[in-house]
């Protein structure tokens, strides 16, 4: 299994309380090392200066004093969401096509979490590894949120609309908006890239496509803001 550096008090904090997390070693600034102590529980404990900071996180890394060296979680698979959401009539999750932005990925995880979303389904390809920057910007929500790996979009695709899931891809040229979407029922949501947008064997397998109503004064929305609105609208159905 992979080792990922975690950094931060809110994502360290929820390492420490998932239990399919296992811990190797947590650092503290002799600052925070008597708050973290009692909650290290018997995690090996590293009393850090500045410099081992700096050696250990990537350069300019927001830490607060507290980081962690610790297994990357397991994967996901597609068959346990599939079975997960069986018997839920009302369900939503989310597709990333080649989003490759890791701080992206770690936004969209706290909004999943945050509109009580089922899974993050991403390409294990063309998609960062579960990193550090990813857990900051997911504030602890990594822990908690199911993010499934898949080999081929297209094909996890087809397993959810065997599974109830009505797929539907974001497309800023799409005819219909968002708020057209019938409500209620399993709705499985793809957005792809920036600029790119979905790929179009992606966007093919999708049972129709949707926009989200933005001023023609501007292009397109960072993905995370656009998937926290997407997340939102789907959370009011």
């Amino acid at each position: 299994m992979e080792e990922v550096i975690i950094y931060g008090k809110h994502a360290v904090l929820a390492a420490l309380a998932n239990p399919m997390r296992k811990i190797h070693k947590v650092f503290c600034s002799p600052e925070n090392a008597t708050e973290m102590r009692p909650v290290i529980g018997n995690r090996k404990l590293v009393v850090a200066d500045r410099k081992e900071f700096e050696k250990l996180l990537p350069l300019e890394a927001v830490h607060q004093g507290v980081a962690a060296t610790a297994e990357a979680l397991k994967n996901v698979d597609i068959d346990d969401i599939c079975a997960k959401t069986e018997n839920k009539e009302n369900c939503s999750l989310l597709i990333l096509d080649q989003v490759t932005d890791p701080q992206n990925i770690g936004a969209i995880v706290r909004s999943c979490a945050a509109f009580g979303a089922e899974a993050l389904v991403v390409q294990d390809k063309n998609s960062p590894k579960e990193s550090g920057a990813m857990l900051k910007a997911a504030a602890g929500t990594y822990e908690k949120m199911p993010v499934c790996r898949v080999t081929n979009i297209s094909r996890a695709v087809e397993k959810l609309k065997k599974a109830g899931f009505w797929v539907v891809g974001m497309d800023g040229y799409a005819k219909d908006e968002i708020a057209s979407l019938q409500k209620g029922g399993k709705m499985a949501v793809i957005m792809g890239s920036e600029g790119k947008g979905m790929r179009r064997l992606v966007s093919q397998s999708c049972d129709m496509l949707v926009r989200l109503p933005i001023s023609p004064d501007v292009e397109s929305l960072n993905v995370s803001n656009a998937a926290a609105i997407v997340l939102y609208e789907l959370s009011r159905k």
